[in-house]
C-alpha cells in the first residue's frame, strides 16, 4: 500500500463544507489527520483552502477557481506562498455522459479522470440517489492509473484516494480529491 494514500471524509455542517484528509494504514483505518479543508458555499468563485487543522492557523494549500461561474474555469491549486502547484478543470461535453476531469502538474503527463462505471454515471444523471457509487480513475494518457478516488457509502461522504504515483504533488490530488465532492454537481 502506498505511503501517499489518503482518505477524505466530509464533516457534518449546515452551511459550510468542511472536509478531513486523513492518512490511512493499510486497513484504511485512519492515522493522522493530513489537513483540514473549508468552502463556503454559494460562492460566485470557487475557493477551499486546506489548513493543518481544525483551528486554521496554518494554511497548507488552497484551490481556487479562475474566473467566476465559469463551465470551462481552470482552477489553480496554490502552495501556502501562493506558487501554482498545478491546475484542474471539468470536461463538460465529454461530462454529459460520464464525468470527465483533467488534472494538469509542470513537468508531468497530463491525467485524465474519469468515472469508473458508465451505467452508474448514466444512472445518477436521472434520479437523485445519493448512494449510487461515485468512482473516478486518473491516468495519464498511455493508460498508467494515478489516482483511484473511491466513494464509499456511509452517513457522509467518505472517499479512499489510492495514489499509484508519488511522483505527482500530493497536495494537488488531495486538492482534486476534495473538489470531486465539492464541485461534482456544479
Amino acid at each position: 500500500m502506498s505511503e501517499n494514500n489518503f482518505l477524505v471524509r466530509q464533516r457534518f455542517t449546515a452551511i459550510i463544507n468542511r472536509y478531513e484528509i486523513w492518512k490511512v494504514d493499510a486497513e484504511w483505518n485512519q492515522t493522522t489527520l493530513l489537513g483540514f479543508a473549508e468552502q463556503k458555499r454559494m460562492k460566485l468563485r470557487e475557493e477551499i483552502v486546506f489548513f493543518t487543522d481544525d483551528t486554521k492557523t496554518h494554511v497548507l494549500f488552497r484551490f481556487k477557481a479562475r474566473n467566476i461561474v465559469d463551465i470551462k474555469s481552470i482552477v489553480d491549486v496554490f502552495d501556502e506562498a501562493g506558487q501554482v502547484l498545478g491546475t484542474f478543470r471539468k470536461d463538460w461535453a465529454a461530462s454529459l455522459l460520464s464525468s470527465t476531469w483533467y488534472l494538469e502538474q509542470p513537468g508531468r503527463p497530463t491525467l485524465k479522470g474519469t468515472e469508473r462505471s458508465m451505467v452508474y454515471a448514466i444512472i445518477r444523471r436521472f434520479t437523485d440517489f445519493g448512494f449510487i457509487p461515485y468512482n473516478f480513475d486518473y491516468k495519464t494518457p498511455d493508460g498508467r492509473q494515478v489516482l483511484d478516488i473511491t466513494r464509499k457509502f456511509g452517513l457522509r461522504d467518505t472517499y479512499r484516494c489510492t495514489v499509484d504515483a508519488p511522483e505527482y504533488d500530493t497536495r494537488v490530488l488531495q486538492a482534486v480529491a476534495v473538489a470531486m465532492d465539492a464541485m461534482q454537481n456544479r
